[in-house]
């Protein structure tokens, strides 16, 4: 069960030097373990419900919108927008706002991403890590999800994804919409961004669930959304092919927690499996009845007690 809902004792820019300014807020005790949230997406920002995953009394959490989204600003730019901006960003956050020596890394889908790389690049200022629903931006990854994989377990949410595409540029969906999204003409660009979103909000639980399906329904959250994954993936996330379970070797002596949804379509088991080959040493949970998203009630309860264990014992 999440905890009560709770309001940041203090947020603010922070201005990365290289035109963006990014949002941060922290909640909880002042004085408690250090933590940092890092959202989905790339894209989503963060929403107060990510406030609710942390014992506010044993926690001093730090969760911020990564560049271009949320309330980070400007708005869906793509501009030095990278993974490793977003390490960098997270050095800067660490040092300059929570001025911690150490902190728990928590992250999600994307944020299970970033948290690896940061984790892989960084792994004497990572206390623990928590990860759910990993993704590591492996092309077959990229491609079960917007080529040929998912398409075939959601055919029909699939024709309105292929919907702004022409038939002779669906042999590559992702440089497709890569045209439209970074094109010059705003109708084209939000039809775009909100087939794009729809298409992730319809298929990352397990069940239909109305509440997902309006996650990026805003224009605006819909853009940042779109462009800022699309940007990413047709990047290959700004890493080799294969980096983050290649360099998995660097966690070892990092206490871990992997969970993952049996029936993850959007980021499918294969991937957890192989980080958990490659780092043994992490507790792997498998919830046999579970999508993508973390609140789906399996995966909540898995990083809810990942957390209170992490308070009361300083490791997993």
């Amino acid at each position: 069960m999440l905890f009560p809902p709770i309001e940041p004792y203090r947020h603010g820019m922070l201005d990365t030097g290289d035109g963006h300014q990014v949002y941060w807020e922290l909640c909880g005790n002042p004085s408690g373990k250090p933590a940092v949230f890092l959202h989905g997406g790339p894209g989503s920002g963060c929403s107060p419900v990510h406030r609710q995953l942390f014992d506010p009394a044993q926690y001093n959490v730090l969760l911020f919108d990564q560049r271009g989204c949320g309330r980070s600003r400007p708005h869906a730019s793509l501009d030095n927008n990278t993974t490793w901006h977003l390490v960098a960003d997270m050095e800067r956050l660490r040092t300059q706002i929570m001025g911690a020596d150490r902190w728990l890394v928590f992250g999600g889908s994307w944020g299970s991403t970033l948290a690896l790389a940061y984790a892989e690049t960084h792994p004497e200022r990572t206390a623990a890590l928590i990860l759910r629903g990993i993704f590591t931006v492996r092309r077959a990854e990229v491609q079960w999800y917007y080529q040929a994989g998912a398409s075939e377990l959601f055919p029909d949410l699939w024709e309105d994804f292929l919907a702004p595409i022409p038939e002779e540029e669906r042999g590559d969906m992702v440089a497709a919409y890569h045209r439209r999204l970074t094109g010059s003409d705003p109708v084209a660009q939000l039809r775009a961004a909100k087939a794009w979103s729809r298409w992730e909000d319809s298929t990352i639980t397990m069940l239909p669930s109305p509440r997902h399906q309006q996650n990026h329904a805003g224009d605006q959250a819909a853009l940042a959304f779109a462009r800022i994954e699309n940007h990413y993936f047709i990047n290959e996330g700004f890493m080799q092919e294969g980096q983050l379970i290649r360099d998995a070797h660097k966690l070892r002596q990092i206490p871990g927690v992997i969970v993952q949804g049996r029936y993850d379509v959007c980021t499918p088991m294969r991937t957890a499996w192989d980080l958990h080959k490659a780092w043994p040493e992490a507790q792997f949970h498998v919830v046999p009845d579970a999508g993508h998203a973390f609140d789906e009630p399996g995966i909540l309860s898995r990083l809810i007690e990942a957390t209170n264990r992490y308070a009361a014992t300083g490791h997993f």
